[in-house]
């Protein structure tokens, strides 16, 4: 099949705010900016971070500062973060929040006229700029319009199904239109890959359709090396009833605001596993600790715990958590300015994927870099509420300005002929099949799986027995068969996610079996404590030539003594 071609200086693949927030870094470097997202502009998972942005402004504490912020995220993340990153981000997050403002952005103001900032758990000083509980919708639109207005080109609806690499270095990408199935070309000097998280891997997540680790799989493919898979956060509150909607996030704004976890017995349970933080305990430790209530007899009727803010003034709850209000009243029925709501954790936030330069974002492979979610190394073992968004901010400028001065050296160029011809036949191939699997039952055995052997407890039996079971389902997925023709065909696209979707699975197995201790969010029910001798250890995952993942531990840099002064008396 023939294929439409275009030519780039810096190809951005995904359109939330890291992939924005990058493109207009680079175009303010004078590059030519491709934007190719799988859904529509402004349909992001970025809306999705309801409770704010992490920023050390001070404005609601004015003893917050950067070093705060930098030991906070360090100490969330159990030490294990890159350093490097966190300096970065922790610096340069007020300036990134400032510039969001003067670029529209609306957010709640404090009686001063200064930015409000709530508490979120983990965070020492209120330290989240919000917008009532809507503050991913109000950066993407902000973001969205600064993109129109540079004059950004963007391909909706599009899948990137591979990054083209020739002598070692990445010079393009090809996919297909997701309406017609025709097929696409780009050559580009420089590659950003900002597709988000993987939440779909796992049955019940709070992450939209989008979320199915597209960029990582791509990099890993491409010979890029991911890192720190094994950690996989649970966010503490999604909703549990009614099934339809089982997984939907419940902000931890509702916590920020004074919301209280209650058992079935009306016992309030954070006192028995952080009596000093209680609530506002980092996401690992209420997660473990809603999951423990209810394995041992105590949860609510749909199998979760309460969460209530019902002894706050409707007037309150409605101005602070507009969100929360209407999308329990549409989807439960309930009320929260009078009833609980009944919550479980769900799978929400990699802090593990691809592995890059902290000052960059470029990956092992030149030409190639990742923003955001897609990519690792600032959250650690854990991350903080708010800041994803200060980090898709901080690090999607970093990345667009990178991409831009790389891509003047590497000029955009047709791709070869063979790779072209290649890669149409294997997207074409589960069309062709008559024999094979369907592509959504396989999704299924997958979802459960990672749900039952790599969810929020772990331990060596169940982690090996998901990974023979991942194993045999990649075998699987080469041989799927979908009816139809290419036109309008999700089953078609399914099919081509699905196989990079168990190799990452593959590799959060593999790297969780390699951790043989409890850390952050990777909890271990026969390692339950931390090993020092870990502590400076991450895990990095990469491919062998026969298509196999290998898993490796990899000693960070030691950090200066500037930085390290800083932790003192701050517990690891």
């Amino acid at each position: 099949m023939p294929s439409k071609r275009y030519g780039t200086d810096v190809l951005i693949v995904g359109a939330g705010g890291a992939g924005l927030r990058a493109a207009i870094a680079a175009r303010d470097e004078g590059a030519r900016v491709l934007v190719v997202c799988k859904s529509l502009l402004g349909k992001a998972h970025t809306v999705m971070a309801e409770g704010g942005v992490a920023a050390a402004l001070g404005t609601a504490s004015h003893q917050d500062s950067w070093e705060a912020h930098f030991r906070d995220t360090l100490k969330g993340g159990k030490f294990l973060n890159d350093w490097r990153a966190v300096e970065i981000h922790a610096k340069e997050s007020p300036q990134e929040v400032i510039q969001l403002e003067r670029w529209g952005a609306l957010f709640d103001r404090t009686d001063d006229g200064y930015i409000m900032q709530r508490r979120f758990g983990g965070h020492t000083y209120p330290r989240l700029a919000h917008v009532g509980d809507r503050t991913g919708l109000e950066m993407i639109r902000t973001l969205q319009d600064q993109a129109v207005a540079h004059k950004i080109d963007v391909l909706m609806e599009h899948t990137i199904a591979k990054i083209v690499v020739r002598d070692g270095t990445a010079i393009g990408a090809m996919g297909y239109d997701r309406a017609t199935g025709d097929f696409f070309e780009v050559g580009a000097g420089a590659i950003i890959i900002a597709t988000g998280g993987a939440g779909m891997l796992y049955t019940v997540n709070s992450n939209s359709w989008e979320g199915t680790g597209d960029g990582q799989a791509l990099a890993l493919q491409a010979g890029a090396e991911l890192t720190d898979m094994e950690f996989v956060q649970f966010h503490p509150t999604g909703m549990v009833a009614p099934s339809s909607v089982r997984g939907l996030l419940v902000t931890e704004a509702v916590r920020g605001e004074g919301g209280r976890l209650l058992n079935a017995n009306g016992e309030r349970f954070m006192k028995r596993y952080d009596a000093e933080r209680m609530e506002l305990s980092t996401r690992d430790i209420v997660a473990r600790a809603i999951y423990t209530e209810v394995q041992e007899g105590r949860g609510s009727p749909h199998g979760g715990v309460y969460l209530t803010i019902a002894h706050a003034s409707s007037k309150f709850i409605r101005r602070k958590l507009p969100s929360m209000y209407a999308q329990f009243s549409s989807f439960a029925g309930v009320d929260i300015t009078r009833d609980p709501m009944e919550v479980f954790p769900t799978t929400h936030y990699a802090m593990g994927g691809i592995r890059v330069d902290p000052s960059t974002c470029e990956t092992s492979i030149p030409g190639l870099f990742a923003v955001g979610e897609a990519a690792a190394g600032l959250h650690g073992a854990n991350r903080l509420g708010g800041n994803s968004l200060s980090d898709l901010l901080v690090f999607g400028r970093h990345a667009g300005s990178a991409a831009a001065i790389a891509a003047r050296r590497r000029a955009s160029a047709p791709l070869p002929g063979d790779a072209i011809e290649t890669v149409q036949t294997q997207l074409l191939m589960p069309l062709q099949s008559k024999t094979g699997e369907s592509p959504a039952a396989l999704l299924s055995e997958l979802g459960e799986t990672m749900m039952k052997g790599v969810g929020v407890f772990r331990e060596e039996h169940g982690m090996r027995d998901a990974l023979d079971r991942l194993t045999a389902l990649h075998r699987r997925s080469l041989n799927l068969s979908v009816p139809g023709s290419h036109v309008y065909n999700p089953g078609w696209h399914s099919a081509l996610q699905l196989p990079g979707m168990i190799e990452l699975a593959i590799t959060i197995a593999q790297s969780a079996l390699a951790r043989e201790e409890s850390r952050g969010a990777h909890t271990r029910v026969d390692y339950p404590h931390a090993v020092s001798e870990l502590q400076d250890l991450n895990t990095v995952a990469s491919r062998t030539e026969d298509g196999t993942s290998t898993v490796r531990f990899v000693r960070r840099p030691e950090m200066p003594e500037r930085l390290s002064t800083l932790l003192s008396g701050a517990s690891k």
